[in-house]
């Protein structure tokens, strides 16, 4: 069985949280409470390969800046979360913040860029980033991939999960040694 990590960052209440466990339980949680450090393990077979997983949600509040990079090593692939809603800076904060800091501490680890709450498009009195703004913040940023997915739903989790999976499977070929280290 391969072991694999792969890490969420973004924006507090961007929907990190309840990707991850909606993902795991199924159930999307009623109420916020932030993050500081969670984890959480599963099993998963993609493209006939067993994964022993663990998924890592960290805190996107600025109180925990000095915090959050200590969930970094080990990290095979990042989830850079923003939410679809443009009233939210997180879109922004992908490029200006989380991935220079990524790329501070993990210069090699790949990046699959997600959409979280895209249900929200359907509502008419928000205004909302569409599927091609995503794609071109991908390419800015130079991320592997670029899902998008609704916890409240339950659509896309599992399909953003997968993709990191096969993002690192592919980058894997590439690159020997893809782990994120702190020296």
């Amino acid at each position: 069985m391969t072991n694999i990590k792969i890490t969420a960052v973004g924006d507090g209440v961007v929907g990190k949280t309840c990707l991850l466990t909606t993902y795991v339980t199924g159930e999307f949680p009623e109420e916020y409470v932030p993050t500081v450090f969670e984890h959480y393990g599963d099993k998963i077979t993609v493209d006939g390969i067993e994964y022993d997983m663990t998924l890592w949600d960290t805190a996107g509040q600025e109180d925990y800046e000095r915090l959050r990079p200590l969930s970094y090593p080990g990290t095979n692939c990042f989830l850079a979360c923003f939410c679809v809603d443009k009233n939210i800076a997180s879109y922004d904060n992908i490029h200006m913040k989380w991935v220079p800091e990524i790329r501070h501490f993990c210069p090699d680890t790949p990046i699959v860029l997600v959409a979280t709450k895209s249900d929200l498009r359907e509502n008419p009195s928000i205004k909302c980033y569409s599927q091609d703004e995503g794609r071109k913040l991908k390419r800015k940023i130079k991320a592997q991939s670029y899902k998008e997915c609704s916890a409240l739903r339950n659509e896309g989790l599992k399909e953003v999960i997968i993709e990191a999976i096969q993002v690192v499977q592919k980058y894997k070929v590439k690159k020997r040694n893809t782990q994120c280290q702190l020296l």
